[in-house]
């Protein structure tokens, strides 16, 4: 008694739902829903008086059947419209012929008697019915219609927005709640060929938490949901079926080794699920087939053909992920491909050389040697029509110039890469994956906004290269002025003994300091020369215990007929001897030209607080504060009309990388003082300052 109160219960709970979402859902998917609760409870009530009555138990089991032979169709139906869109989504011809063949199934029970689906001698004293091999195939088709339904409500849910989905939680559960205590009431007929009708109270119960479930979503919901399932989820859903289909395929064979017994080879049964199970990773992983299915469901799911959202947001990735100019080029001409079902493209750019579009890249497609001219038809027609080129249509003055071309690499398309009113390049799409596909404006529409989008990734590359050209070239020009600014100094050199040798070239000790200051200058511009060979490497110093002083009296000894006087104590010091000595150089070379011909220069060597140090001091030009502020040691800047600005820059970046500082002062017409304080070895730490 307490099982039948549960099933009236649960079959009113479920008329009342159908009506409340009827009321809510004044619209077709509304309808739907309500038929499929509305046959949901009769079958509750059909079952319930075939356990209760005893003379009429199988009329009321035939009304049970007809009742389940319209569960198919009528949850296909509510499950393809409920919460989604009406305008992108639509039940196209590969759907509607699967609910026409659900609804000719229904018509079974009417056609045939009861005793070709069920064998229940003991029925209703006994509760357990079992399957005529026609109720076993019958019910296995109810059970994998339940299913689909199921997993497009689940699609429903995992396609919707996170706020939709908080709207319809509860829906989806409730309904997918009936549907699952379904599926598990006719999984018995494929595990035990019965029905054991003993789980209607448990399936009744279900109903009514499920029941509940739909009814306190729809009270607390505020405006309708409509969600648009995506293309993916489309996609996917084929792939479950296909694989669904294989199951059931093995099902059905292990089936039928159940019939032939033992003789049946069982190495012949194996063998066959293998095979079965290749042939479909290879129709899986089939170009075409996988093109095949895209095309059904987009003609048949949708109204429009390409999700361009998703199309959109996947190039730009693709893009945005190149590393580098080749690869952004194959991976335009793979999306391309990927899109719209081709087998092979290539990209035409203009070249300079040849006055006309070469091919630069391809993909999957073998190298084009023809050059299309500036004059070509096919580049007049684009720039004039900024359209794609179809190579199917009727366009008898590109063919005539080009249908050779056209022909050899089978080219489908041709999609110009337009920047402003300048064509930059075109994309040559190759032979279509499916022949007989129709392509439509649509097509058209998303090459061309595509190619809008690739040609501004392409003008991005080349201008990254052009920039990353133009800095190598700087940088060759900055190198190329230290070495011009070192043989400037050692040339400057040159140029003091030539016209000091004017006045004292009888004096044999001037005679002697010439030609040593000839063979240090020709050294050191050997070495320039050889430095030039480790270019573009970091530049490492070797450092060496020097006597300052020492250094600093062979440097000055090259300035040969000039008034330098040395002076100082001996400070030992750490240094790359070369690189300091250039130091002193550039000092020295700019004291000499910043003072009259005749004046004396001093360079003194010594200590502070234990910190050795250099000092340059002349009695020339002198210096403005504010350009020794904001422009001494900037490269390129220079006070002087034939200066290069990189001596004191190059200076400080010798002194600073052995732990030093240069401090300088200056007045105008006064002349100038350049401090060179060095690393305090003996305290083992850099100056802060002295």
């Amino acid at each position: 008694m307490n099982n039948a109160v549960i099933s009236i219960a649960a079959a009113l709970a479920l008329l009342a739902l159908a009506g409340f979402f009827l009321y809510r859902e004044r619209s077709r998917p509304g309808l739907f829903l309500c038929a499929a609760l509305v046959v949901t409870a009769l079958l509750e009530l059909f079952d319930l008086q075939a356990l209760a009555a005893s003379g009429d138990a199988f009329f009321w089991k035939k009304c049970a059947v007809m009742a389940e032979a319209l569960l198919p169709a009528l949850w296909i139906l509510s499950s393809l419209t409920f919460a989604r869109q009406s305008g992108p989504w639509k039940i196209g011809r590969l759907l509607q012929g699967l609910l026409a063949v659900t609804f000719l199934t229904a018509l079974l029970p009417i056609l045939l008697p009861l005793d070709t689906f069920l064998y229940a001698p003991d029925f209703p004293g006994e509760s357990l019915v079992f399957l005529q091999n026609g109720g076993f195939f019958y019910y296995l088709w109810i059970m994998a219609c339940l299913v689909f339904a199921l997993m497009q409500f689940e699609k429903t849910f995992a396609n919707a927005s996170p706020a939709a989905q908080f709207k319809i939680k509860y829906d989806i559960i409730g309904l997918g709640t009936i549907l699952a205590v379904l599926i598990f009431y006719y999984s018995q007929a494929l595990l035990y060929r019965t029905l054991n009708m003993n789980y209607l109270p448990v399936r009744s119960f279900l109903y009514l938490v499920a029941t509940g479930m739909a009814a306190y979503s729809l009270s607390c919901r505020r405006g309708n949901v409509r969600i648009a399932v995506s293309r993916q989820a489309a996609f996917k859903s084929v792939v479950l079926i296909a694989v669904g289909v294989y199951l059931l395929l093995i099902g059905l064979l292990g089936e039928g080794m159940q019939h032939f017994g033992f003789s049946f080879p069982r190495t012949v049964t194996v063998s066959f699920a293998f095979l079965l199970g290749i042939a479909l990773l290879i129709l899986m992983l089939s170009g075409r087939v996988r093109r095949e299915v895209k095309v059904v469901l987009h003609k048949n799911f949708y109204q429009n053909k390409h999700d361009y959202r998703t199309q959109w947001l996947n190039f730009t990735m693709q893009l945005s992920t190149s590393r580098s100019g080749e690869e952004l080029l194959q991976r335009i001409l793979s999306a391309y491909c990927d899109v719209f079902g081709i087998e092979g493209a290539a990209l035409f750019l203009y070249d300079e050389s040849c006055d006309g579009y070469s091919m630069t890249a391809g993909f999957q497609m073998k190298p084009i040697e023809d050059v299309i001219q500036r004059g070509n038809s096919l580049i007049s027609f684009m720039k004039e029509r900024a359209w794609v080129v179809c190579i199917r249509d009727d366009n008898p003055e590109i063919m005539s110039e080009n249908g050779r071309l056209f022909m050899e690499n089978q080219i489908s398309f041709v999609v110009p890469l337009i920047d402003g009113e300048h064509i930059e390049g075109f994309i040559m799409l190759g032979r279509v994956t499916k022949e007989d596909e129709v392509y439509i404006y649509e097509d058209y529409d998303l090459m061309k906004t595509i190619a809008r989008q690739a040609a501004l990734a392409i003008l991005h590359q080349k201008l990254s290269e052009q920039i990353t050209l133009a800095r190598e070239i700087e940088a060759i020009g900055k190198v190329a002025t230290f070495v011009a600014h070192d043989l400037k100094n050692q040339v400057s050199n040159l140029s003091l003994i030539v016209e000091n040798a004017a006045r004292h070239i009888s004096n044999p000790e001037f005679q002697q300091d010439m030609l040593v200051s000839l063979g240090n200058t020709v050294e050191k511009m050997q070495k320039l020369i050889a430095s030039l060979k480790n270019l573009g490497e970091k530049e490492l110093y070797t450092p060496q215990s020097a006597n300052l002083l020492e250094l600093v009296k062979n440097t000055a000894a090259l300035f040969a007929g000039s008034k330098v006087i040395v002076s100082g104590t001996a400070q030992m010091v750490r240094v790359d001897v070369e690189e300091i000595q250039k130091v002193v150089m550039n000092l020295l070379m700019n004291a000499v030209e910043a003072s009259a011909p005749d004046q004396q220069l001093v360079l003194e060597v010594g200590a502070a607080v234990g910190v050795p140090y250099v000092r340059v001091t002349d009695w020339g030009c002198g210096m403005a504060a504010g350009f020794i502020r904001t422009e001494l040691f900037k490269p390129f800047r220079t006070s002087k009309s034939q200066g290069l600005g990189i001596g004191l820059y190059q200076c400080r970046q010798i002194v600073e990388a052995h732990g030093g500082r240069i401090e300088v002062s200056s007045v105008p017409g006064s002349g100038s003082v350049f401090t060179v304080w060095f690393r305090n070895d003996a305290a083992g730490e850099e100056l802060s300052g002295v």
